[in-house]
């Protein structure tokens, strides 16, 4: 048996604190431009079914009770209770929460006290530069007030993250902008944005990502499955090479998120590259029951000591509970068929699977 008993989920978000109808929670279910095929639900997905199996009997239920049973409960339970029961079900111990998307979505303070586990900050860095555009008046004083900023939050979180994948593609240049190039971006943006405008200009995100590396700060970079209005072929997280090529041995570490359905590529580069990694988040929570092939082809090139647990759960508690069940089926099939099969000690087996859930993860952040 290859046990896990800490899990660190080093890339997830709050939860909801309000109560969810169906049609709600459902959308939380998928991301998706439009409704599902008549006649189904957005239950009717991996990431569906695998809510079925793991979350009800948290709550008092049958395995694969009907959704309509299980929505009951959790209403006759208040958003609170059935919070609280699923997190502290979930198994994770330390949360590292991207406090970044918009929502009446609990912190990494709330996550703690009703998880009952540690919770840290990672600071979204699209929506820091959004909120220093919005209380600077000139260029200047936007540029001097992002650095300021970047550099003040890189004191208390233990990552930046990145969505310049998701607002532009990563087919950006790889090296920082010029000083001048940089103060032209700024002035346009400026000029034309509405307040609260997303920052999506190239020149601006690169500049923002090369402050963050500046920090030493590690930096969480979004790839693969995105917004559903996003190009996928625009978020391949082999597109990162050069810039983890012109970000090597600055002494700052660069964490590939859902990277799936390329997450080969997410995982050749973590094998290429020392300071890239890689985590499980997305393409375990999407996948469900086939979890444990996408697991074995991520560990078919990533060296042990570069991958990294996460659910990447948003909104609803029910996935980061699904994110922490199916890690830890597909961990314990995949490196449990290795050993009986002879190709792995149990010895070996354990520390890798310890690694994994929680140790590179805290190497990594210094949670130690």
């Amino acid at each position: 048996m290859i046990d896990t008993p800490s899990l660190v989920d080093q890339y997830c978000h709050g939860v909801l604190r309000t109560e969810l109808g169906l049609g709600t929670f459902e959308a939380h279910l998928a991301r998706s431009e439009g409704p599902p095929a008549p006649g189904t639900t957005f239950f009717d997905t991996q990431t569906g079914f695998a809510v079925r199996r793991w979350c009800p009997p948290l709550l008092g239920l049958e395995p694969h009770c009907p959704p309509a049973r299980y929505l009951a409960r959790r209403r006759e339970l208040g958003v609170l209770e059935a919070g609280r029961r699923l997190l502290r079900g979930s198994g994770v111990t330390t949360y590292l929460v991207d406090t970044g998307l918009p929502g009446d979505l609990t912190g990494p303070r709330e996550m703690a006290s009703t998880g009952d586990a540690d919770a840290h900050e990672i600071v979204r860095l699209e929506l820091l530069a959004e909120q220093v555009a919005d209380t600077s008046g000139t260029v200047e004083s936007f540029l001097a007030n992002l650095a300021e900023s970047v550099h003040a939050a890189a004191a208390n979180a233990v990552a930046f993250a990145s969505v310049a994948g998701v607002r532009h593609g990563l087919t950006f240049a790889p090296e920082p902008p010029g000083p001048g190039e940089v103060r032209g971006a700024a002035g346009r943006w400026l000029a034309h944005r509405p307040v609260g405008g997303a920052l999506t200009d190239p020149v601006l995100l690169r500049h923002l990502l090369w402050i963050a590396v500046a920090s030493g700060r590690p930096l969480q970079l979004h790839a693969g499955l995105g917004e559903p209005g996003l190009r996928i072929d625009a978020t391949d997280p082999v597109l990162l090479t050069d810039f983890a090529r012109a970000t090597a041995g600055l002494g700052t570490d660069l964490i590939l998120l859902h990277g799936y359905p390329y997450h080969r590529n997410a995982a050749h580069l973590a094998a290429v590259f020392p300071h890239v990694h890689t985590d499980l988040g997305a393409e375990l929570v999407r996948t469900g029951a086939r979890a444990t092939a996408v697991l074995a082809e991520v560990l078919e090139l990533a060296p042990f000591g570069k991958l990294l647990f996460s659910s990447g759960a948003h909104g609803l508690p029910e996935l980061h509970v699904v994110g922490a069940r199916l890690f830890r089926e597909a961990l314990a099939r995949v490196l449990g068929t290795w050993v009986a099969e002879g190709a792995w000690s149990l010895t070996d087996a354990q520390r890798v699977a310890g690694l994994i859930a929680g140790g590179n993860a805290r190497r990594v952040y210094g949670l130690d």
